[in-house]
């Protein structure tokens, strides 16, 4: 279950990241796309998760 919501969080991430809109739009927008899922993140976390899967496209980027 951990891993469908981690995904699931992820995927909505990522399609969110690629949009062209300022920042702070595009992380309400994925609050919103999380929690429609169910998964309630506060601020920090969200601008944690938003920045580790930033790192992630950037490294796989470079391999």
């Amino acid at each position: 279950m951990a891993a469908f919501l981690g995904g699931a969080a992820v995927g909505a991430a990522c399609g969110v990241l690629f949009a062209p809109e300022r920042g702070e739009d595009t992380r309400d927008r994925i609050v919103a796309a999380l929690r429609k899922r169910g998964i309630n993140l506060d601020r920090k976390q969200m601008n944690d998760l938003v920045d580790d899967i930033a790192d992630e496209l950037k490294s796989s980027d470079n391999d």
